[in-house]
């Protein structure tokens, strides 16, 4: 009798301690190895011990920023579009950050030896304008070419058909994020540069309205301490990591273990907002905002 009372009593305090904790729901925009933080999270009960029921909801990026401020999503995880909006005076701030690095790597075919071969080449994109196009030109930048005058581009669409095209000698690099690096090695091609290895560019991280931080700063502190301590976990546990990218991601493996030795090295294990980094996407989203005026930390970032 005894035990049967224990274990209704712990019973209802396990369902008390599920309906009071708080529903927040948590946007991303694909399962991809940048955002391992939030199955991660959610899988080890990290977001739960901090009292949340967490919601993983996928979302575009071009939606989630009015979604967030709207109330439909409570957190949103991609840094770049949340510091351009904030630069646009969207009231939105970031408060941390996952991945102060991005995976992107320069790949190419076997006869180039490094990024300097590669002047005057032409580099397969997916397409003009987007986010693959803008690291390429940081990368190309930082290792000394001029993407304007040293090379050329070309978009030849999704990560196969890039490295159709390299195999038929219409290109002779592209870019790609993990596991690209990993399937290009697979067919004999050489990844020549890594771009979180030359500069911090923020890719995931904690995105929340102004609102929210002032109603709720208790909530994005723990928050921020969920986050750290699935960063950590990440960093520190790689068998049981890629266990959870096989089911996330839906990959072998293999392939599972190839992008986790890619994306680890991007993991912050403090969720601080690198100075230089934030500098970078600021520069980028005043250039795309086609302002002048300079932009403080202070309105973008949240301590």
């Amino acid at each position: 009798m005894n035990r049967t009372v224990a274990a209704l009593f712990l019973t209802f305090l396990l369902h008390a301690q599920i309906h009071a904790a708080d529903k927040i729901r948590l946007g991303y925009p694909d399962p991809s190895g940048s955002f391992l933080t939030l199955p991660l999270g959610e899988k080890t009960g990290f977001f739960q011990k901090e009292g949340f029921q967490p919601e993983l909801i996928r979302i575009r990026s071009t939606v989630a920023l009015a979604a967030l401020v709207s109330g439909e999503i409570d957190y949103q995880s991609v840094v770049a579009p949340g510091i351009a909006a904030a630069i646009r005076g969207v009231p939105v701030k970031v408060v941390a950050c996952y991945t102060p690095g991005i995976t992107a790597a320069i790949i190419a075919r076997p006869e180039y030896k490094s990024v300097q071969d590669l002047k005057g080449k032409t580099i397969g994109l997916n397409s003009f304008g987007g986010g693959l196009e803008s690291t390429a030109r940081l990368m190309f930048k930082h290792l000394g070419l001029d993407p304007d005058k040293d090379l050329k581009f070309l978009a030849t669409g999704g990560i196969e058909t890039r490295f159709a095209a390299m195999k038929q000698g219409l290109t002779a690099a592209t870019l790609g994020s993990a596991p690209s690096d990993f399937l290009g090695k697979k067919l004999g091609f050489v990844v020549l540069a890594r771009a979180h290895e030359l500069f911090s560019h923020p890719s995931s991280g904690i995105v929340v309205s102004v609102k929210r931080i002032k109603e709720r700063p208790d909530e994005v502190k723990r928050m921020i301490r969920a986050g750290i301590r699935a960063n950590r976990y990440i960093i520190q546990n790689r068998e049981s990591t890629i266990q959870t990218m096989i089911g996330w991601m839906r990959i072998d493996k293999e392939m599972a273990a190839a992008t986790y030795d890619s994306v680890v090295k991007t993991y912050s294990d403090d969720l601080s907002l690198p100075e230089d980094g934030l500098r970078l996407l600021i520069e980028e989203g005043k250039r795309g905002a086609k302002l002048d005026r300079d932009v403080s930390f202070d309105q973008l970032s949240h301590p």
